[in-house]
């Protein structure tokens, strides 16, 4: 276990993200859901009204889950299969699917690290990227799929506080052009990156990334009780 997981796993606890009181349900977008074959998944409302009407039951929960699953989602998005010797398949993050403009509040306190509004289609769009310090040991946390005015009044340094809000989930096409929820991913080290990092992996790659990107529920803390099992 990393230090960054080490730091992370002793933490009493952090921040809520979301505050909705709906339940959450954990969402499958590997090759086990064969529902995705038959889907145009490149049809944004399409792909939209699968997730909060089929999966999500009229909207009635939240959407979680994603960390280090192999998903067919990318595969009709040219984004993650420009090199077709090794496409990014593997998600290093976890998802949160619920309504475009839900409230995002920041779990730990830190600074703007960067930001950008990374325009490409199946792209973060707007993302916001935060710098830790805990226990002596530095770290930063992303937040993807953002509203454009999340970007707002932003500069590299500001601190932001435990709790406070940092951002509003944003709508397609904005927001990559995906049905609406936030990307969340730790990532130790950062490298050169401002405003991006790679979010998905191929499995080339997959033990270095897995190697700086632990689980994001080391933060969230989202327990099997907590899933909706309906």
């Amino acid at each position: 276990m990393s230090g960054v997981s080490t730091a992370l796993k002793n933490h009493p606890g952090f921040a809520r993200m979301i505050f909705s009181l709906k339940p959450f349900r954990k969402l499958d977008f590997s090759t086990a859901n064969t529902d995705l074959a038959t889907l145009d998944l490149t049809n944004t409302p399409v792909f939209s009204r699968y997730v909060f009407h089929d999966l999500l039951s009229n909207n009635a929960c939240i959407g979680i889950g994603g960390y280090r699953e192999n998903r067919v989602i990318y595969q009709q998005r040219k984004h993650f299969v420009d090199d077709h010797n090794s496409p990014r398949c593997i998600h290093l993050g976890t998802d949160i699917w619920t309504d475009a403009g839900e409230p995002i509040y920041a779990p730990l306190s830190g600074v703007i690290h960067s930001f950008a509004f990374n325009n490409h289609y199946g792209d973060y769009g707007p993302a916001i990227i935060l710098r830790h310090e805990l226990d002596q040991t530095e770290f930063f946390t992303l937040y993807g799929h953002l509203s454009l005015e999340s970007l707002d009044g932003l500069y590299e340094g500001k601190e932001i506080n435990s709790g406070e809000k940092l951002g509003e989930i944003g709508n397609y096409p904005i927001n990559g052009d995906w049905p609406p929820h936030l990307h969340f991913q730790i990532i130790n080290d950062i490298g050169n990156f401002k405003g991006d990092f790679p979010g998905v992996s191929s499995l080339t790659d997959l033990d270095y990334y897995l190697s700086i990107c632990p689980d994001p529920n080391l933060i969230l803390r989202i327990s099997e009780n907590e899933l909706s099992k309906s």
